[in-house]
């Protein structure tokens, strides 16, 4: 049984301490890949450390995390430009719109996105989205920008059945995390209406832990415990459930994150 970790953020500073024992506990949970979208500059230089420590296990992905899309926002992606023309990248990400805690950069961020997905079209490599409070805008962005073979994965998905059908209509993949275990958050019964074939798994560590785990760190090892949930839903098994977001995952990841 083989898990993979679309989501991760295992490079920031709650896991200093003890990042060799949560990788271990991930390999021992059979999770055996964990994708690391980027935040923005100031994450860059310990994601890729921790990539080149842990090669096997750890995939490096670069882009502007909404939230961290400011005045300076035209200056970081000349950063991350750069990056994408030095080395390889799993993905591009994590990018996308969020207009929970501020609105004040709505513009900026619909911008910075739209250079997110030129640089998928340019590099042939799949995208990670973040849309808080925003899922709709994220949406018709991916419509209106769409191009053959384009993927990805809207991250953290929490959206209505019309929402997640608009996603798979455009060939992207509905990203699952810790909420499906959450009591009130009714993700588990839309999720009976659809297929497992657009599923993949990821934690979003540190944050939102699955049960029992809720308003603790998170960390890879947990995926286990989505699956668990997620094999009731489907009414299957836990290894049915590693085979196909495993399968899933490697379609949308095709290429790796390795050195020029």
């Amino acid at each position: 049984m083989e898990f993979v970790d679309t989501h991760a953020h295992i490079y920031l500073e709650h896991f200093e301490e003890d990042i060799d024992k949560i990788l271990e506990s991930a390999k021992a949970s059979s999770v055996t890949s964990i994708f690391l979208p980027n935040i923005d500059g100031s994450s860059i230089e310990t994601m890729i450390k921790l990539e080149k420590s842990f090669p096997d296990q750890c995939q490096a992905l670069m882009g502007l995390h909404p939230c961290s899309v400011k005045k300076d926002f035209e200056e970081e992606l000349k950063m991350m430009e750069n990056w994408l023309g030095k080395r390889n990248f799993a993905g591009i990400g994590e990018t996308g719109t969020d207009l929970y805690w501020d609105k004040s950069f709505k513009e900026q961020q619909v911008e910075a996105l739209k250079v997110h997905i030129n640089w998928a079209r340019e590099k042939d490599l799949p995208i990670i989205l973040h849309s808080r409070n925003s899922l709709d805008l994220s949406i018709q962005i991916i419509e209106s920008n769409h191009f053959s073979g384009f993927s990805g994965i809207f991250h953290c998905f929490t959206g209505s059945l019309d929402q997640a059908k608009r996603i798979l209509d455009l060939g992207f993949y509905l990203g699952i995390g810790g909420v499906v275990t959450f009591k009130n958050s009714k993700l588990d019964a839309l999720l009976e209406n659809i297929p497992l074939s657009s599923i993949v798994l990821e934690t979003d560590s540190p944050y939102l832990a699955p049960v029992p785990y809720r308003g603790k760190r998170n960390e890879p090892s947990y995926i286990p415990l989505i699956a668990n949930k997620l094999a009731e839903v489907y009414k299957t098994n836990v290894e049915e459930i590693a085979k196909i977001t495993t399968q899933n995952a490697r379609k949308v990841f095709k290429k790796k994150s390795t050195e020029i």
